[in-house]
């Protein structure tokens, strides 16, 4: 059985949702030994910081409200799941899954989305991250017409990554359907992500999710960015 897992990594202000395929045994055993209860991350600015591009109530709504009610699912799910661990509770175990793979998700997904923010952000990648984005686009213009696209076309509410691929490394773009995490549904490791659910920008764009798409490149943080492509060659 496979298990959507999560663990906390040291030194980092993420959380790293892993699809175990492990035995069901192991990865709970893990999962038991290793919990530990997960905090919303602070933001490095206001949440008025990014207007006008995107408006302080949903920064505040987005942050204080969505974000931390994935946190404390997330919580509860797990605790859960430690009980039916302790009594041996297989099917409550499996019933479980669902649960932690869309909060932890939503965990994951939204703590690197604040990350990936900045008021003094916009602008163009610089050194290695441009030089990948040339090699496996042709351009930075061509990159960001195809994640824009990409993120517009998005079904529903989801997300839309630039991601890292290790055995290729090469830079790729993804959607992921609802808070499903890159790296643990499609094996990219996360660099860059558009989170495109409606919580994120309707209240200031409405049902124009291209408007939306359009302004957030004026806040992207490619500082962060390229940080995260050197972490994930390592």
């Amino acid at each position: 059985i496979n298990l959507a897992c999560c663990s906390k990594y040291v030194g980092y202000q993420e959380i790293h949702l892993i699809v175990c395929a492990a035995s069901l045994s192991q990865t709970i055993n893990q999962v038991a030994a290793s919990r530990q209860k997960h905090t919303l991350p602070d933001l490095t600015y206001d949440y008025g910081a990014l207007e006008p591009y995107i408006n302080a109530e949903i920064m505040q709504l987005h942050h204080s409200k969505h974000h931390a009610t994935y946190v404390n699912n997330l919580n509860v799910a797990e605790e859960k799941y430690k009980e039916a661990l302790a009594k041996g509770d297989v099917t409550t175990q499996v019933a479980l899954q669902p649960a932690l793979r869309f909060n932890g998700g939503g965990h994951i997904n939204h703590t690197i989305f604040w990350t990936n923010l900045s008021p003094n952000g916009g602008g163009e990648p610089q050194g290695e991250l441009m030089e990948a984005i040339k090699k496996d686009f042709g351009s930075f213009e061509k990159m960001k017409e195809k994640l824009s696209a990409a993120s517009v076309a998005v079904q529903g509410s989801g997300w839309c990554w630039l991601g890292y691929e290790k055995d290729s490394g090469r830079l790729r773009i993804a959607a992921c359907a609802n808070q499903d995490p890159l790296q643990g549904t499609t094996g990219l490791i996360p660099l860059l992500g558009i989170d495109v659910w409606e919580h994120a920008y309707y209240l200031q764009y409405k049902n124009v999710r291209p408007d939306y798409v359009k302004a957030i490149w004026n806040v992207i943080n490619w500082e962060n960015v390229s940080e995260r492509l050197q972490t994930a060659k390592k």
